[in-house]
């Protein structure tokens, strides 16, 4: 988000040098910088006890690729928190194990992506009405499904170099 009035009051924001970070929008009613910023979200890698990769289809962000489980962090969550939430309200699966992994900045969008593992005991998934479709694969499907470069097959190769959680 790019700052061009004040949030607090309203006024114009002025360019003011802060320090070694430059040039930053400054209100001079409330005698405070507004940095840019990134709206921060999660992305998920959800994986089963037998190690299978649930992905989902959404048809307004691609009807040709799956892709991961992602969503807004609101306030007061934790990124933790809000992988179990998004994993729950989307798929309808029971996260037992969240670990963050690293961040991802997603340039189309102006996101920072927060990557997340979200271990899930498998069953029948509930999905959310957000969601066309979503499937169990194995890692090697799930290399296949995701787009090449993206987010989601960052995080999956993330996820392949490191130990996997239990």
């Amino acid at each position: 988000m790019i700052f061009v009035y004040c949030p607090v009051c309203g006024k114009k924001l002025i360019e003011k040098i802060i320090g070694d970070e430059g040039n930053v929008p400054f209100c001079e009613a409330c005698q405070r910088p507004h940095f840019n910023f990134s709206y921060p979200c999660i992305i998920a890698l959800v994986i089963s006890e037998h190690n299978e990769v649930a992905l989902i289809r959404q048809n307004y962000v691609s009807t040709e690729n799956y892709v991961c489980v992602a969503g807004f962090i609101k306030q007061g969550e934790t990124v933790e928190y809000t992988a179990k939430r998004e994993v729950e309200e989307e798929l309808g699966l029971e996260v037992i194990n969240v670990r963050y992994m690293k961040s991802y900045y997603y340039e189309k969008r102006d996101n920072l992506m927060l990557g997340t593992v979200c271990i899930v005991k498998k069953k029948f998934f509930d999905i959310s009405s957000e969601l066309d479709s979503a499937i169990w694969c194995d890692i090697e499907e799930a290399k296949s499904l995701l787009r090449q470069g993206s987010i989601g097959m960052q995080l999956l190769n993330d996820y392949l170099q490191t130990k996997p959680l239990k």
